[in-house]
């Protein structure tokens, strides 16, 4: 059974409902009813509804497959026009079948789904809700790629009646749009929780592997079967990739399945209870994610991939995961991260921890036989500072505390299912052509650094944790304009001889090779953390700062806005996500200095994933350890020494409470090497050995690190 054969029985429930609502909606756009200025909205809503009928119908009739390229880049084009940024908007038009309308959006800054010109034309009252309605219809065009007439159904229901509210000559008001828009995802709550959790572990769903492993890779035509939108990154990347051999294409699936592998190996679990790997990829690199398939399979390991959010339901806006392309206009992404605010309550919060927990004990076989991520990243977009808009959604306080509830809660639920110390994980990270001309050199080289020597550098690290795990405290102090003055207390060893404080990591999980690093205990650690510039789940920030107080945030702030509540808010919602406070989570000492040259090489640094980028300097993340459900599975390293500091004071609670005990999130802020002075091993004694001095490695026997360093 596939995926077209899940579908089935509900979208045949639905056909009748979906013509009737098919048919009102073609009336819209071609007549609308309601009066100005609401008459334009719902026009060109009901047109682009119509577009993504046009595509229900190509994909049931068989014509999306085959198609020519260009009538391919034209449909993307027209899907994605009107929240390009106004200066990619511009091209031809296409008609939605039988609208009689064309759909031809100008451009973001033009658009129902830009909050600030929704506000400008639809008043304060109705622009907001409009505006929310435009950007979840918007998940249309992905369901009609993969033929889901139900959840089409669905949704264009909740269009139509809104839009018969703004028929009635009486009027409407902006509370009983309010009220149908909470009701409707309330009442569907059930239905789209349940196909989230069964889209992450049952490999029958079969929409995106079945494009991997039957596309014709030498046509450019199939990146567009996916109903992404598709840049000149995707088609690049393509291009890219087929000038590999095979023997380079297969010995990059080997880096990237080897790593998981070896996750679970180095960490004692057994990969042979596990039948489905979840695979995370860019499209475009499908030449290497088939290689990646068949090696997992020889594994024992089934393939699941899904689609990276489109709904507020899948909580845009923090990182992209499934399957997924560069983002058509990161600034809608960031307009519309919080717009769950719309019918996020209590209520809605409890009913969402059931049904994941009916989904889950319906499916509690395919999630006790599934291992973990496989993730691939990209990188090299230009840096993307927000321009924060108060039309946007945004979580009043209850919501903000809602949103941590809820996490802790679900993840609770899903530890359970899926158990934290069985599973594993591995990431890897390439670039994309919009990193610059340089572009194959730097992916070249991308390579190389995910292949680097890791028995190498496990030796040089081990010489580092030896003079770490005599450390009381650890104090980190900046360079230049950076101003971090930072101590961070380590476990005391009871045992010295078989454990050790630090994990030494090489290239397993996180790839590429290239740090050292602990669970800080929280009582001592204090200080300033800075960092003038930083790059954070595809949020840019200018000096930001962080305080800490026994490990725990006490103050924060940015330079992004004038405003400076803009700035505290900002890092709020997307560093502290939503909590009044988090945890050092991880103190961390990136050794790869080829992936720093590199970047300062191309002048990327800016354009890095925190993957490579938390490799180029020390570290420190804010939320849960590395260790987080896994803290009474015993982990050792190379050299047979069980790493001991797996707790801290706070996950120490989950004997007790576990919802006291983890935050659900975990951000690594880098101070690169240029911005540090030195990090110091403070002895109980009061003795103090340098571990790096002058922005430079100290230790003996690590002094080949400063190599790229030091070359002009």
């Amino acid at each position: 059974m596939g995926y077209r054969e899940i579908y089935q029985e509900r979208n045949e429930h639905a056909a009748e409902r979906f013509a009737l609502v098919t048919e009102r909606i073609r009336q819209a756009a071609e007549c609308p009813e309601a009066a100005a200025p609401f008459a334009d909205y719902f026009q060109k809503t009901a047109v682009f509804i119509l577009l993504a009928v046009k595509v229900l119908h190509m994909e049931q009739d068989g014509l999306l497959e085959q198609r020519p390229l260009e009538e391919c880049r034209e449909l993307n084009r027209q899907l994605y026009a009107d929240i390009l940024p106004e200066a990619q908007a511009s091209g031809g038009n296409l008609q939605a079948s039988g609208s009689g309308s064309e759909c031809s959006g100008a451009g973001y800054e033009s658009s129902y789904a830009d909050p600030a010109y929704a506000v400008r034309m639809l008043g304060d009252d109705f622009g907001g809700p409009l505006c929310f309605l435009y950007a979840e219809c918007r998940a249309l065009a992905a369901y009609a790629f993969e033929g889901r007439v139900s959840d089409m159904t669905i949704l264009m229901e909740l269009y139509v009646e809104i839009y018969t509210c703004f028929c009635d000559r009486d009027g409407t008001d902006a509370q009983e749009i309010r009220k149908i828009l909470y009701w409707h995802f309330h009442d569907y709550s059930e239905i789209m929780a349940a196909q989230s959790v069964r889209e992450q572990i049952d490999p029958q769903l079969d929409f995106f592997t079945g494009i991997v492993r039957s596309a014709d890779l030498d046509s450019l035509s199939y990146l567009y079967r996916y109903g992404e939108y598709i840049s000149e990154n995707e088609i690049r990347t393509a291009e890219f990739l087929r000038t590999l051999s095979e023997e380079q294409i297969q010995a990059m699936a080997d880096t990237f399945t080897e790593g998981y592998r070896i996750g679970f190996e180095v960490t004692g679990k057994d990969i042979s209870k596990k039948k489905t790997v979840s695979v995370h990829y860019a499209i475009g690199f499908e030449r290497v994610v088939r290689r990646a398939f068949e090696n997992f399979e020889k594994m024992g390991l089934a393939p699941v991939v899904y689609r990276d959010a489109v709904s507020s339901m899948g909580s845009r806006g923090h990182g992209k995961r499934g399957c997924y392309s560069v983002s058509a206009n990161r600034q809608f992404d960031f307009d519309h991260r919080n717009d769950n605010a719309y019918y996020l309550d209590k209520a809605f919060v409890e009913r969402r921890l059931e049904v994941l927990r009916d989904a889950y004990e319906t499916h509690k076989e395919l999630a006790a036989v599934f291992g973990g991520p496989a993730v691939q990243e990209i990188f090299g977009e230009a840096p993307f500072a927000s321009a924060g808009k108060t039309e946007a959604a945004h979580y009043d306080e209850k919501q903000q505390q809602l949103i941590v509830y809820y996490a802790n809660q679900a993840g609770q639920i899903t530890n359970r299912y899926i158990k934290g110390e069985e599973r594993s994980f591995t990431i890897i990270a390439y670039p994309v052509a919009a990193i610059g001309p340089d572009y194959e050199q730097i992916f070249a080289e991308t390579v190389r650094l995910n292949t680097l020597d890791y028995v190498h550098y496990r030796d040089m690290q081990q010489r580092l944790i030896d003079v770490l795990d005599q450390a009381q405290q650890v104090h980190v102090t900046g360079a230049g304009a950076n101003e971090t003055d930072l101590y961070v207390s380590v476990w005391q060893l009871e045992q010295p001889q078989k454990q050790t404080a630090f994990e030494n990591c090489v290239a397993d999980v996180n790839i590429p090779v290239g740090e050292v690093f602990t669970s800080p205990v929280l009582k001592g650690t204090h200080g300033l953390l800075h960092v003038t510039g930083v790059y954070l789940n595809g949020l840019f920030y200018k000096d930001l700062k962080l305080s800490f107080e026994d490990g725990m945030v006490t103050d924060y702030s940015c330079a992004n806005f004038a405003d400076e509540a803009e700035n505290r808010r900002y890092i709020h919602e997307n560093v502290l996500m939503q909590h009044d406070t988090l945890p050092m989570g991880e103190f961390a000492i990136g050794t790869n200095t080829t992936a720093y040259r590199m970047a300062r090489d191309y002048q990327i640094a800016d354009k890095l994933p925190i993957l490579i980028a938390e490799k180029t300097g020390p570290h420190f993340a804010v939320g849960d350890t590395c260790y987080s459900h896994a803290e009474d599975t015993p982990v050792f390293n190379p050299d047979g020494k069980e790493i001991m500091p797996r707790d801290n004071e706070r996950t120490l609670a989950r004997r007790e409470d576990a919802s006291k005990a983890y935050f659900n999130c975990h951000t690594d802020i880098t101070i690169p090497y240029d911005e540090l002075d030195a990090i110091t091993a403070v002895l109980p004694d009061g003795r103090k050995l340098d571990v790096i001095r002058g922005g430079r490695f100290a230790v003996p026997g690590t002094q080949e690190l400063n190599i790229p360093l030091e070359q002009p």
